[in-house]
């Protein structure tokens, strides 16, 4: 393994490149020691694409606790396919019961998601990829032009790096359209999340996900009720950082 390496030539270099091409770099630098981010949704292109380089793939998920009961059965769908382990992070309970008391469930529709997002997601993944020397998202350019159309093949985390450990982040799927990831799952006959054929295109939470009309963009369905450019949930935030 021949890491540490120089993000800004890789990410010149791999700009263009397929997702395997990318994947392929990820693990020749990090082998196992890469982790791969599936949400649930059309991340079983990036599990696919990674576990046909590496069968002892290490893949996480984060359970939030609110998710939809077809995410649930989805994420096991896909460690039965694969015949892969899934890392399930879950939120600190302590966290979770004080904001629960002190503001209820619905709390994100009043003050915006940043709190509820933090407890539930971002404070379990802080803790999963402090251990993490690299990780790969199934994030693409198309899903958010508000603060995705930059997203690089490999950077190095702007949300989650710290001053003596820098987290190198691959995001293989950058360059690939929504059409061009089901067009994958249809071909390679994946499985995927059932809340697909309702309408549903960006899936996330329960109550923080809802179908979308024809023509509407994938991420007007999640957290509707807030400004466009702000739709990460800071899983992403180095894509905020990055607008500003």
């Amino acid at each position: 393994m021949s890491h540490p390496f120089d993000v800004a030539e890789l990410a010149a270099t791999y700009a263009n490149k397929s997702p395997q091409d990318i994947l392929k770099l990820a693990f020749e630098h990090f082998g196992d020691e890469l982790w791969i981010s599936f949400s649930g949704a059309e991340d079983v292109v990036l599990v696919d694409m990674a576990w046909k380089l590496n069968k002892n793939v290490k893949v996480f998920s984060l359970d939030t606790g609110r998710l939809h009961p077809e995410t649930y059965r989805f994420i096991d769908q896909v460690r039965e396919h694969y015949g892969i382990a899934i890392e399930v992070l879950s939120p600190d309970a302590t966290a979770l019961q004080a904001l629960v008391k002190d503001k209820g469930l619905f709390s994100f529709y009043k003050d915006g998601h940043e709190e509820c997002c933090g407890i539930r997601k971002i404070a379990p993944l802080r803790r999963k990829l402090a251990t993490v020397k690299a990780w790969a998202t199934g994030q693409r350019r198309d899903q958010s032009p508000g603060t995705r159309s930059q997203v690089a093949a490999v950077e190095v985390d702007g949300a989650f790096s710290t001053a003596d450990k820098p987290l190198y982040k691959f995001n293989p799927l950058a360059q690939m359209s929504s059409e061009d990831v089901w067009a994958y799952i249809r071909m390679l006959e994946l499985p995927y999340n059932s809340l697909h054929e309702r309408g549903f295109i960006s899936i996330g939470c329960e109550p923080c996900t809802r179908p979308v009309l024809p023509n509407q963009h994938e991420r007007e369905g999640r957290w509707w009720w807030e400004e466009a450019t702000q739709k990460e949930c800071g899983l992403h935030a180095g894509n905020l950082i990055a607008k500003n």
